[in-house]
């Protein structure tokens, strides 16, 4: 759990996230697992003070003013606005990796601020079908949106979409001005990234509203993959002559695009 300055400049304190509905008449309810993580794991009690952030992209300052057995209350003492995720908005497409290294890239991904993550099979993808994920992966990739949501202080919860077919996730990029994709690949390619950046910036008038990223998981594309994104038109680009992890590559590719695209304020 991560902690921040409070609204004026008092000792930081813990945030959580909660749904709206949970505040009625500006006292915010806590009950089942959440109040067992925030009063039992936490240790809040009454008379505490912390953050709570809404999908509406707003905070509040609370004070806890009731605590049962299985449930508590706090009252809202101010209330803040976070700022929105700024545009272009960033959207991993990524072949599903061994599922610790897709739990690290789920993080890092909210801590950076990445819109969307779509997982897909492919070649070598750690599974082949859809229907072999395990049940409850979602439930927990979620959770850890959650968390890193807490840790970072972001407004809106990142999307995971649902697990797809490697053309499902090809057709949901849908290139355009306002679309622009890139695809890490460590095969053979003379594309610098930052090359590339360069000449979709020419090519296209004004920035795009989507910065789309194509990742490979260990293994990467195959030749065959390879050949279908290109056909979209889209060129291979290096990250330099290492090879790089799963994590390391869809880490580096966000840094680059939100320095590129001034999404660094």
């Amino acid at each position: 759990m991560g902690w921040l300055l409070g609204p004026k400049g008092s000792l930081t304190m813990r945030r959580y996230w909660i749904e709206k509905k949970q505040i009625q008449t500006n006292i915010v309810h806590f009950s089942h697992e959440q109040f067992h993580h925030i009063f039992d794991v936490c240790r809040q009690g009454t008379g505490n003070h912390f953050e709570v952030i809404t999908e509406d992209s707003k905070a509040y300052l609370v004070q806890v003013t009731e605590v049962l057995k299985k449930s508590a209350q706090a009252t809202i003492i101010e209330e803040r606005e976070i700022k929105k995720l700024e545009t272009p908005h960033i959207h991993l497409l990524i072949s599903l990796p061994r599922y610790n290294v897709f739990d690290s890239t789920v993080e890092r991904c909210v801590e950076l601020g990445v819109s969307s993550i779509t997982p897909f099979v492919s070649d070598y993808s750690f599974i082949r079908k859809e229907k072999e994920l395990p049940e409850g992966k979602f439930e927990r990739w979620n959770k850890i949106v959650v968390s890193a949501t807490q840790q970072s202080g972001r407004g809106e919860l990142m999307k995971i979409h649902e697990l797809t077919s490697f053309a499902n996730a090809l057709e949901s990029i849908n290139l355009n001005e306002k679309n622009w994709c890139l695809l890490a690949y460590e095969g053979k390619t003379q594309v610098p990234l930052g090359i590339e950046i360069s000449r979709l910036k020419e090519k296209n008038a004004g920035l795009p509203d989507n910065l789309f990223i194509l990742v490979g998981s260990e293994g990467g594309f195959s030749v065959q993959e390879i050949a279908q994104i290109q056909l979209l038109g889209l060129n291979p680009v290096t990250l330099g002559q290492q090879i790089l992890r799963v994590e390391t590559a869809c880490l580096t590719l966000v840094s680059v695009l939100k320095y590129e695209f001034g999404l660094m304020k």
